[in-house]
């Protein structure tokens, strides 16, 4: 907290950037989002402690990310020059049929992950490694993420890479196709997951939103990746255009994508499944629709290690829209070739080759 002419605010810093503010510290504040009563940006933000500025680091890398801003960061990327990575991610060219799965909401991520984590049945420790590539549609430090933060804790997550502006995972690259590169040679994860990180911006118009999913399939397709499309699905959302299937998803993937994916459909029960079949229908000239069983979901969502929200919304107030993300990480699963067990849906994982 923040003093300000004898009142109390809500300030963040990000101690790589400014240091460590102590009690009694004088700061300089960014207070725009603040003041504009923004949601998951409605914090002061630090720029500086001019009293007691961070002491000078040799930065290792050489790649400038959030550029040209007086906040921009220097960071070491896998892809660059000098990087340990960087003679493998030259010469890496495919993704060896990895499952990616899209979304265009960082609230997605740990619905889909637990759509992962419910959908085999196998040892602790021996499940998929699943990478979360974060593009720089929300905000662009990875640390602003407590799911992130979450997720790695328990063992959901085995890295972040951060693309395009964004930093502060635990690798860094250029690209979301360097990054999908990095998630799957250096990281070796068997899924990756692609989606903005938190505080996504949306202005009411088709194409004024920055979670557009779309790129990312056609990323995963040219890399030799098999693209899995979230749909961005809800009832409980008060606004027209995303009440059944959003129409977010349906112009990232009618519009955007011009590489096939299988798209899931959540099998809900009726009347909602009838109506995401009939939004859907018009992704099924490019794309496979695939319906995939939602047995066990809700229990592996509610099992999840961090609080699951989406604008606001909780998973009993909006749960359709957390099971269909949670039946595409069951998608993403069942492409690995892992063997049927008694429960159906459920797997153990298969000896390749």
């Amino acid at each position: 907290m923040v003093t300000v002419d004898g009142d109390s605010i809500r300030a963040l810093a990000y101690p790589a950037l400014v240091g460590s503010p102590q009690i009694g510290d004088r700061v300089l504040l960014n207070v725009g989002a603040l003041e504009a009563g923004l949601g998951t940006g409605g914090y002061a933000l630090v720029v500086a402690i001019p009293d007691r500025l961070p002491a000078d680091v040799d930065t290792p890398g050489h790649i400038v990310k959030s550029r040209y801003t007086p906040t921009q960061v220097m960071v070491a990327s896998a892809d660059e020059q000098g990087s340990a990575h960087h003679e493998l991610l030259r010469s890496a060219d495919s993704l060896d049929q990895m499952p990616v799965v899209v979304a265009d909401l960082h609230s997605a991520l740990p619905a889909v992950l637990a759509g992962i984590q419910g959908s085999y049945r196998t040892d602790r420790g021996s499940g998929p490694r699943v990478a979360y590539v974060m593009t720089d549609g929300g905000a662009l430090p990875a640390w602003f993420s407590r799911t992130v933060a979450g997720l790695r804790a328990a063992g959901w997550l085995a890295a972040t890479i951060t693309t395009g502006q964004s930093f502060g995972g635990d690798l860094e690259a250029v690209t979301v196709h360097s990054g999908l590169l990095t998630a799957r040679h250096v990281v070796r994860a068997d899924i990756a997951i692609v989606a903005q990180g938190p505080g996504n911006l949306g202005t009411g118009t088709r194409w004024g939103f920055s979670g557009v999913a779309g790129e990312a399939v056609n990323a995963a397709a040219a890399l030799d990746g098999r693209p899995v499309a979230s749909l961005r699905l809800s009832f409980a959302d008060p606004r027209d255009r995303h009440q059944g299937v959003s129409h977010h998803s349906l112009t990232a993937y009618g519009r955007v994508a011009l590489a096939p994916a299988d798209v899931v459909l959540p099998a809900l029960p009726e009347p909602q499944a009838t109506r995401v079949a009939t939004d859907a229908a018009v992704l099924a000239a490019r794309h496979r629709l695939v319906t995939v069983s939602l047995d066990g979901l809700e229990e592996a969502l509610r099992s999840c290690p961090v609080t699951l929200s989406t604008m606001g919304r909780s998973v009993a107030q909006d749960l359709e829209y957390f099971l269909a993300a949670a039946a595409a990480g069951r998608h993403a699963v069942s492409l690995l070739g892992w063997e049927a067990s008694g429960l159906g849906s459920l797997g153990v994982r298969k000896p390749r080759g």
